[in-house]
């Protein structure tokens, strides 16, 4: 567990960092050399949780984008490993290889059987070479769309873990033809007679994300963000310069929050304070909670409601203003 190691301090977590640490060797004194000092313990811990509350209450998006790339955030393996029985991963395209970027498979969750699939990083160089960040290849989107088309056959939910920065750029991918790729998967989520539900539990990037994105209903960790386009991608672009990416962040409105606001996801589920690296159990729960709920809502629907709602869902998406 994450837990269990020292959790990396992000920049903007500096401040709470040293009081913790000044909390830290309060405790060490009292206890080495028996002096009472709970009157500056107590204070320190007041001031503490009121550091934590305004820095964690208001966070700008370019923080919570900050939060969502932590090393020590939980992948989708964790949370099958944590809320999953029976899983069951399948491999392969039928046609090129095997991308270890993107998986899925069968699984319980809860009470549901579902199809699960989702992108997964590494914690490490040579895990994150496997996974190749979590930014797929177009063999596994094709992967993804072969498990879809299981899911539609036996009749079985999918859920669709989203954590990738984007589909891969790099020559192979186009040499394979990502953009196809992505582009048929678009196309045939619209078609399957199941309930679909998607969960941005990290990054939502571009394509890559929208790419096994197309849901009835789509969630979002409190911390994700879901965009077109990273901000730093978004600051290269627009002001020449990477470092204007937290103006980028705000600029792009990725967070959860407006997302929400725009209607691009349907709920938001609640992260412990600080982020989900924190504490991986409640993060994994209340996902699950999420997911249950919406699964159980759209069960209730027929195949073709379900068809229905979800081509509705992506027409309503957008507005016009006229001045």
């Amino acid at each position: 567990m994450a837990e269990a190691r020292p959790i990396a301090t992000l920049e903007f977590e500096k401040p709470l960092a040293d009081l913790e640490c000044r909390l830290e060797e309060l405790r060490k004194i009292s206890g080495k050399q028996k002096i009472s000092v709970e009157a500056e313990i107590s204070a320190l811990s007041e001031k503490l949780t009121a550091a934590r509350r305004e820095i964690y209450g208001n966070l700008t998006p370019w923080q919570r984008v900050q939060i969502v790339r932590h090393p020590q955030r939980p992948y989708l393996l964790d949370y099958l490993r944590l809320a999953a029985t029976d899983v069951v991963e399948l491999g392969g395209d039928r046609a090129y290889g095997d991308d270890r970027a993107l998986i899925g498979g069968l699984a319980t969750l809860g009470s549901h059987r579902v199809v699960f699939l989702g992108h997964q990083k590494g914690r490490d160089t040579k895990e994150n070479l496997l996974r190749n960040f979590g930014c797929a290849h177009p063999e596994g989107y094709r992967k993804a769309l072969r498990l879809m088309r299981l899911a539609d056959r036996f009749q079985l939910p999918i859920i669709s873990f989203i954590d990738t920065p984007g589909a891969f750029p790099g020559v192979p991918s186009e040499e394979r033809h990502i953009a196809e790729a992505i582009a048929v998967n678009i196309r045939e989520m619209f078609t399957f007679r199941v309930p679909i539900v998607a969960v941005v539990i990290g990054e939502g990037g571009s394509g890559g994300a929208l790419g096994i994105g197309v849901a009835n209903r789509v969630l979002i960790l409190e911390n994700g963000y879901y965009s077109v386009i990273s901000p730093e991608g978004c600051a290269s672009i627009l002001w020449k310069d990477r470092a204007f990416a937290p103006q980028a962040a705000e600029a792009l409105r990725i967070s959860s929050i407006d997302l929400k606001e725009l209607g691009l996801v349907d709920d938001i589920v609640p992260e412990p304070e600080g982020g989900a690296h924190r504490d991986w159990e409640t993060t994994v729960a209340n996902t699950l909670k999420k997911i249950t709920q919406h699964l159980t809502e759209l069960s209730q629907l027929s195949p073709t409601r379900l068809l229905e709602t979800r081509q509705e869902r992506y027409r309503s998406i957008g507005s016009v203003t006229e001045a």
